[in-house]
């Protein structure tokens, strides 16, 4: 099982018991405002979702962690990689992504658990270049793209949505973890 830990996190594989924590933190509008088209995940398009972010685990070698804070065990979110099959004209690409339970926000969870599955993409997966698509407005996440080493590669819209999105990318053989 591929495991990583940072000072405060827990980077794991997903297990049963992260479908009700992370069904709450999908059911959060505030949460859900800048993916995809904004609407929130009922519990059943969570389960769904984590086992797309499963069965990418086992297709691609890598995927979504489940992060989970070390002093208590509590399920904050997900952070990791991610073919953006939303988003053809990027491919082929790999993506880093998080996503974050509101309670979380503002306590650099987000970009310690990005650091650590940027590493993970080059030291572990040989990846050399890794993308993030963020919705236009969506500042705290551009925020961790630039804390990443991540520059904007393009500016572009949402197949589906229509809404506007940015391409931020970084070359990982520059990058200094």
């Amino acid at each position: 099982m591929t495991e990583i830990r940072t000072p405060r996190l827990l980077l794991r594989r997903w297990t049963d018991d992260d479908l009700v924590p992370m069904a709450e933190i999908n059911a959060d509008p505030e949460v859900m405002r800048w993916i995809g088209g904004g609407a929130v995940w009922d519990l059943e398009e969570t389960a769904e979702g984590i086992e797309r972010w499963e069965e990418e685990w086992d297709e691609e070698g890598f995927g979504l962690f489940a992060v989970e804070l070390i002093g208590s065990g509590e399920l904050i979110g997900f952070a990791g990689l991610s073919v953006p099959e939303f988003l053809p004209e990027v491919l082929p690409a790999v993506e880093i992504g998080w996503r974050l339970g509101r309670p979380f926000w503002g306590q650099g969870y987000a970009s310690e658990a990005a650091h650590a599955a940027l590493e993970f993409a080059l030291q572990d997966r040989g990846l050399d270049r890794v993308i993030s698509i963020a919705h236009v407005g969506n500042t705290a996440s551009e925020n961790v793209m630039r804390k990443l080493g991540m520059v904007l590669e393009r500016e572009t819209t949402h197949p589906v949505f229509g809404v506007p999105l940015r391409v931020h990318a970084i070359d990982l053989s520059e990058y200094q973890a």
